[in-house]
């Protein structure tokens, strides 16, 4: 009888664990978006010359224009948020391609090519780098040229929040990253370190280029305690989880695809 009891039960968790992970395994697979109501956000960040090794954040110059050309090909139109955000119409098949950091290669290797396909991308720089001697981000001279282009949008990705200095700018496992909160910070901490940086980083982009309409949230993190101040200055953000935006859920946090050089765009977009 104890076994039989042992063994009924051992029958009833493996029904509820395969439950649960068939639940989990629906949930994770995002349901495909209608076209109409579809927006594919691509994210890359860094550039190299091509024959340069690449990793996770970085693909050649010659990806990048093929990753260009297949969109054109392909029927692709490229948005910029402030369109999302004054509610302009979009045109069909739209796409948003995001840059994240802000690195020189934007400037060097990826305007000329957007110049050369007009299409328009957004780059959300961390905005204290332009003012350190740090020669691989961006300029704001570099900026206000890209952004006078009508091609590009300068958004934020905060102003000295992407785990700089010691941590490299990585993502750290076991701490607090991005515009997460600390637990053990008070309100006025948090309000120093996080929604104050948040306002520096807006009203230094505003003061250079322009109103941002942008925020990347970095690594992905989102914070609670900070989203009202986000939402109040900023109309379009984006994440790091994988989907295609649905425009009738709003325009916040955007998941976003992310492109490697073992990443084509075809299986990427398969979806739309």
């Amino acid at each position: 009888m104890k076994r039989q009891g042992t063994r009924r039960a051992a029958l009833v968790m493996t029904a509820l664990l395969l439950a649960s992970a068939a639940f989990w395994s629906a949930a994770l697979r995002q349901a495909p978006v209608p076209a109409k109501y579809a927006l594919p956000v691509l994210m890359y960040h860094h550039l190299v010359a091509d024959g340069e090794p690449c990793n996770d954040m970085t693909v050649t110059a010659g990806r990048m224009e093929e990753d260009l050309k297949w969109l054109r090909d392909n029927g692709y139109h490229t948005v910029l948020p402030w369109e999302l955000a004054d509610g302009e119409e979009l045109p069909k098949k739209a796409v948003l391609l995001t840059f994240d950091d802000g690195y020189r290669s934007n400037y060097q290797l990826l305007y000329p090519l957007l110049e050369k396909y007009r299409m328009k991308a957004v780059i959300s720089i961390i905005t204290c780098m332009p003012d350190l001697p740090a020669d691989n981000f961006l300029s704001w001279d570099m900026c206000r040229e890209m952004t006078d282009s009508g091609l590009v949008e300068i958004g934020s990705h905060t102003n000295h929040l992407h785990n700089l200095g010691d941590r490299g700018g990585c993502f750290d496992p076991d701490g607090i990253n991005g515009i997460q909160r600390d637990p053990a910070e008070s309100d006025e901490e948090f309000r120093a370190r996080v929604l104050d940086d948040i306002q520096k980083s807006y009203d230094r982009i505003t003061w250079e280029v322009g109103r941002p309409t942008f925020f990347a949230y970095p690594f992905g993190v989102v914070e609670p305690e900070a989203e009202d101040l986000i939402g109040e200055l900023f109309p379009v953000t984006a994440v790091t989880r994988p989907g295609i935006t649905d425009l009738r859920k709003g325009t916040r946090q955007m998941p976003r695809l992310t492109v490697t050089m073992d990443a084509p765009l075809e299986k990427l977009l398969k979806r739309t």
